[in-house]
């Protein structure tokens, strides 16, 4: 059983919720349009279209950047252009190596007025080789251990002296090949000093040419030899133990009495 208080709640209750019941007819008014939201982020990149058809020429007015995008046909060849001008002179290539002494000659006419100019006496001439791959004493007179020619014995190839037996002009000329720095001197008792010729090999790679020569006029009896000299050559250069080799040669020129 309700007491009058509970009872006076409800009848409250019950009259409130009679008022805001609404007609079928009433009816709210339109809410405002919204503020226009941030711009979106970008979407993915789209496919990759299908390549376009090559440009058609046409009858009326190109574009000129297009008829440039055009590849046209390969023309004809150009005629050949003026030779241009001589270029620079390249740099001079390592001496090529000796080669092997020729033959000996056929004896020549007289054509002296002596007879000792025309007789067999008066021939001269010698071609020795030294290969060695030891160092070569400095101040040493250089023998020789191939004899190519020695008309008729003049040159000792033990002790590498050449005497002269007929009075005369002589030439006498060197050659070597080495992979080191070498200075040798044609030395005579008919010189005042030896003529020395050198040759300084900066890297030692590859085998150079040495080559010397000179004429001299001859006593009876008179010496020349060939011999090593110390210059610039360095330690390394003494201890040396690739191949050497080196040519000597010598003849007669013309006797004193075939000039006389």
């Amino acid at each position: 059983m309700r007491s009058g208080g509970e009872l006076a709640l409800l009848v409250g209750v019950a009259s409130l919720l009679s008022t805001v019941q609404c007609d079928v007819g009433c009816g709210g008014t339109d809410g405002k349009v919204g503020e226009p939201g941030a711009p979106g982020r970008d979407g993915w990149p789209g496919v990759k279209g299908q390549k376009g058809e090559p440009v058609a020429s046409a009858s009326g007015p190109v574009d000129p950047v297009v008829l440039m995008r055009q590849r046209g046909e390969k023309g004809s060849r150009g005629p050949q252009g003026t030779m241009g001008p001589k270029g620079y002179a390249g740099d001079l290539g390592a001496a090529g190596r000796p080669g092997n002494p020729g033959p000996p000659g056929q004896p020549g006419k007289n054509i002296g007025h002596s007879q000792q100019a025309s007789n067999q006496g008066a021939r001269s001439a010698f071609s020795v080789i030294q290969t060695t791959s030891s160092h070569l004493p400095y101040r040493q007179k250089i023998t020789y251990d191939n004899t190519v020619v020695n008309i008729p014995g003049d040159l000792d190839a033990n002790t590498g002296i050449f005497t002269c037996r007929i009075p005369g002009a002589y030439y006498f000329t060197f050659n070597t090949v080495a992979r080191v720095s070498l200075c040798l001197g044609i030395a005579s008792d008919a010189l005042d000093n030896k003529v020395v010729f050198c040759d300084y090999h900066k890297f030692n790679r590859n085998e150079q040419v040495l080559t010397g020569g000179l004429v001299l006029q001859l006593a009876q009896d008179q010496t020349v030899w060939l011999e090593s000299v110390r210059d610039q050559q360095t330690e390394a250069d003494g201890r040396d133990t690739r191949e050497k080799k080196i040519f000597f040669n010598g003849f007669l020129l013309f006797s004193n009495a075939a000039g006389s």
